[in-house]
């Protein structure tokens, strides 16, 4: 979605969405569409923000991240999925998740090999 700009109305741009067949829409000031979304989410946004943020009220910039990473790795109804896993293509690693011992963890830490075998046969004799 852009807004009206020179910089995402040109040949070039064009070129590029068609080459990896992006539909664009424009945004102007006033679009049904455009703003029920953005209403929709910031309703949501700041439901999480109540939650989390103290009765004093004067540290949401400080927890807006938190809400924002609540939001993003929360499965969404209409989806099926996080928004997380629709950008990026995996789900997040929570960190309490972290916890429990698990072969893509073990490879993103940097196990050695030997390491790693001992973890998958420690997963395989836990199931």
């Amino acid at each position: 979605m852009t807004d009206n700009g020179r910089k995402f109305s040109n040949s070039m741009m064009e070129k590029l969405y068609e080459k990896f067949k992006f539909k664009q829409y424009k945004s102007s000031m006033y679009n049904e569409v455009a703003d029920g979304l953005a209403e929709t989410f910031n309703k949501t946004l700041c439901n999480l923000l109540k939650k989390i943020i103290s009765k004093l009220k004067k540290d949401w910039q400080e927890r807006i991240g938190e809400s924002l990473w609540a939001s993003r790795t929360t499965h969404h109804t209409l989806t099926g999925v996080t928004p997380y896993s629709l950008v990026y293509g995996v789900e997040a690693v929570l960190f309490l998740k972290r916890e429990i011992s698990s072969t893509r963890m073990a490879v993103q830490e940097g196990l050695t090999t030997e390491d790693n075998v001992k973890l998958r046969l420690q997963e395989l004799e836990a199931l």
